[in-house]
C-alpha cells in the first residue's frame, strides 16, 4: 500500500495501518490511497504503460524531462554541454534543432542515462 500526501509531500510505503492512514485525513484533508492487489514489483521499463507513454515522447521532450529533474535551466545545460546557447536547447526540445549521435551521446553522458533516450 502507499499513501501520498500531496501538501506538504509525504509518501509511505509497505504496511501502514488504518489509524495512520486516519490521521494523515484528520491531518492533511485529502490524500491519496493506493492498494496494490497483488503486490508485484514489476520494472517500470517492462510496463505495458511505459511501452504506450515513450512511442509518444519525442527526444526533445527527454531532454525537457532530464533537464528539469536535474534542476537545469536551459542556459545552464547550454553552458554544461558546452559552445551551445539557451535557444540550441530550446530548439531542440521543441524539436525545431535535430539531435546529432554526438549531442546524443554527450546528453546520456551528462544525465547518466541510454543515449537511445535522445535519439
Amino acid at each position: 500500500m502507499q499513501v501520498v500526501v500531496k501538501k506538504p509531500h509525504i509518501r509511505l510505503e509497505g504496511e501502514i495501518g488504518g489509524s495512520l492512514v486516519k490521521f494523515l485525513r484528520d491531518q492533511y484533508g485529502e490524500i491519496e490511497v493506493i492498494e496494490d492487489e497483488d503486490n508485484e514489483l514489476v520494472e517500470v521499463t517492462k510496463s505495458d504503460w511505459y511501452r504506450s507513454i515513450r512511442e509518444t515522447i519525442t527526444p526533445g521532450e527527454n531532454i525537457r524531462a532530464y533537464r528539469q529533474m536535474h534542476g537545469m535551466t536551459q542556459d545552464q545545460l547550454a553552458e554544461r554541454l558546452g559552445n551551445l546557447t539557451r535557444q540550441n536547447i530550446s530548439n531542440m526540445e521543441n524539436g525545431q534543432r535535430s539531435i546529432s549521435k554526438n549531442m546524443a551521446k554527450r546528453l546520456a553522458t551528462l544525465f547518466d542515462v541510454s543515449v537511445e533516450k535522445f535519439v
